[in-house]
């Protein structure tokens, strides 16, 4: 059927060049077969508005379309049609989608999808090269595979080794220490293959880390809360206490208040680039149950105004 290739574009037969180019621009980009994958409408569009483009973005080929000379698909009309010279049969004239290539009026794609998008998926920044089969496109890398794995507080904190199956292939994620939740982990040429000689794709895997019963992170420090007696308080101790590194000795100093804090300088979270702090908030505690004694030596203390309000 022989088509109106300005109404293909959607422009007037009085449209300039670059009204021309820019249609097409729009066109090429909404209904490439790169960005429609397996959508025969996109990819029989996408024919239809390259063809017409490679008739009116050339200045000679539109002149003939405009003159009668040639038809919407290329082909001579009135005399000489048929005889093998000139445009020929549709299918062999230079730009043709289907043979040789299409040049696209010498078209450069990479104004449509930029260069480092269109290197992705075509053979040269002219066009297509060998026609839309793709034979003589440049390898595209495969697909990532998208993977979520739980690991412990202390693992991510401290840095460990798991090993996971992918694609029925055992790997060995290596988690740096100071890992965070929700962090996720790139490890290159680990993905699907390519489907055309490429690189592989990448694994990208999404750290989940479970919460511990007593520490918690903020940045590169940990943080913990501390609970002490009311004797431990106002008299002072030595207490042991946990890190990520193993226990170690805190002096509490006496008459100390809920919410005081108390730093172990190193003992956080060592990346890299720093080694961070463990931070602990000291909490005083009542006694669980009833005690005489010490319900006395309170009564007998004199009263203290602790608050200013």
């Amino acid at each position: 059927m022989n088509k109106n290739l300005y109404h293909v574009l959607g422009v007037n037969k009085d449209a300039t060049e670059a009204e021309i180019k820019s249609a097409y621009r729009k066109l090429a980009r909404k209904y490439h077969p790169d960005l429609n994958k397996d959508n025969k409408e996109a990819a029989e569009k996408f024919k239809e508005v390259s063809c017409a483009y490679d008739i009116l973005g050339d200045k000679e080929k539109r002149k003939k379309y405009d003159n009668n000379e040639i038809d919407s698909d290329g082909k001579p009309t009135g005399f000489g049609a048929g005889m093998g010279g000139g445009y020929g049969s549709y299918g062999t004239y230079e730009g043709n989608p289907f043979q040789g290539g299409f040049s696209g009026g010498d078209f450069d794609f990479s104004s449509i999808f930029g260069s480092d998008i269109f290197s992705q998926f075509t053979g040269s920044r002219g066009g297509f090269q060998g026609g839309f089969g793709g034979a003589s496109r440049r390898p595209r890398k495969g697909d990532d595979i998208a993977y979520t794995m739980r690991i412990d507080f202390l693992a991510a904190a401290r840095g460990d080794e798991k090993t996971v199956n992918i694609n029925g292939k055992n790997i060995n994620v290596k988690i740096p220490a100071g890992t965070l939740d929700g962090q996720t982990l790139r490890l290159k040429g680990l993905g699907q293959p390519s489907p055309n000689g490429g690189s592989a794709g990448d694994v990208l895997i999404t750290l989940n880390v479970d919460k511990h019963p007593y520490f918690s992170a903020e940045g590169s420090n940990i943080l913990m809360e501390l609970p002490i007696t009311i004797k431990e308080a106002v008299l002072g101790a030595k207490v042991t206490v946990p890190t990520i590194s193993g226990k170690v000795a805190v002096n509490i100093p006496p008459y100390a208040s809920s919410g005081e804090k108390l730093r172990l300088k190193g003992k956080g979270m060592k990346t890299k680039s720093v080694a961070g702090d463990q931070i602990i908030t000291l909490k005083i505690v009542a006694p669980g149950k009833a005690d005489a004694a010490l319900e006395k030596a309170l009564r007998e203390m004199p009263d203290e105004t602790v608050r200013n309000f």
